[in-house]
């Protein structure tokens, strides 16, 4: 069982790559970790090795293994792929599912991704099939957020906890692979041990060197040339990740000017009313004056 080309927790790929070589394979694993970083590619990775009839090798070719290739693996099923929320709709089709034996394989693999997501009604409609899984069945649910999966879910999970990607991964990474020209020490801590988000980010990475310099200006310049400069932060798509970001900028900065930090709270507080749905102009128009003025004082009262 190879792992080729995915980074990190290099001792649970060990621990998996031996569960597979001394078929000691668990009925239900809980894997846990930050968003992004390899946590759903090592799930199916591990599903295939469970699933193969032959060599459990990368280039093995038996039927199963070009079967979950294909993406044509009737013993495999992977629910909430691209993250949405789980109903209970879905995981009934899970429990009606589990009882039917393989068709190709000895076993049967299910990922639940992002199972965080699931409702309450969901998680307790899971829970009867992790009490008394067939023996031929794994499930392997995905998380980010382990508090709001119930207590009795998890009981009955191994569990699994994934670290960040360490930062001299995670540069080499975004510079060799994904191509980022520059990398700035804050654009690496926004990443935040995430090849998701460092993956995310790429596509913007020059407005966010645009930003970082527009924050340093916040003391500089005039209110009026802020206001306009602003204009690359009014990106409703990814305020979020903006928001994000102005926060570890502001941080930064704050190591030497501690009057930056006060402004940390103006990007809490405008981040709480989008949130609620406020006029996301105002709140953004709001969120530049306040920063401005919290770093100005003098000039205000001038």
């Amino acid at each position: 069982m190879e792992f080729k080309n995915i980074i990190g927790n290099k001792d649970i790929k060990e621990y998996l790559k031996h569960a597979i070589e001394s078929d000691n394979i668990s009925h239900s694993y809980l894997f846990l970790g930050t968003d992004g970083i390899g946590k759903k590619i090592i799930a199916k990775k591990f599903a295939k090795n469970i699933l193969c009839n032959n060599t459990k090798e990368e280039t093995c070719t038996c039927k199963s293994c070009t079967c979950f290739i294909s993406d044509n693996h009737p013993d495999f099923s992977i629910i909430n792929e691209e993250g949405s929320n789980i109903k209970i709709e879905q995981i009934r089709n899970i429990t009606e599912k589990v009882i039917e034996k393989p068709i190709i394989s000895d076993k049967k693999v299910y990922i639940i991704n992002d199972s965080d997501k699931m409702t309450k009604e969901a998680q307790n409609c899971l829970l009867k099939t992790l009490e008394e899984p067939p023996e031929y069945v794994t499930i392997i649910l995905i998380s980010s957020n382990e508090n709001v999966i119930l207590n009795t879910i998890k009981s009955r999970c191994m569990s699994i906890k994934f670290k960040n990607i360490s930062d001299e991964n995670l540069s080499k990474f975004a510079v060799e692979i994904l191509g980022y020209e520059e990398l700035t020490p804050n654009m690496l801590k926004s990443f935040g041990g995430s090849i998701g988000k460092a993956i995310k980010l790429k596509e913007n990475s020059n407005k966010y060197l645009t930003i970082e310099n527009w924050v340093k200006d916040l003391s500089k310049k005039d209110i009026i040339d802020i206001i306009v400069d602003a204009k690359i932060i009014y990106d409703k798509e990814n305020i979020n990740d903006i928001l994000d970001y102005l926060i570890v900028c502001l941080f930064d900065i704050s190591k030497e000017k501690m009057e930056y930090l006060n402004c940390i709270k103006h990007v809490n507080e405008c981040s709480t009313k989008l949130k609620a749905n406020a006029n996301f102009d105002m709140c953004i128009d709001n969120l530049v004056f306040k920063m401005w003025e919290e770093l100005n004082e003098g000039s205000c009262r001038n």
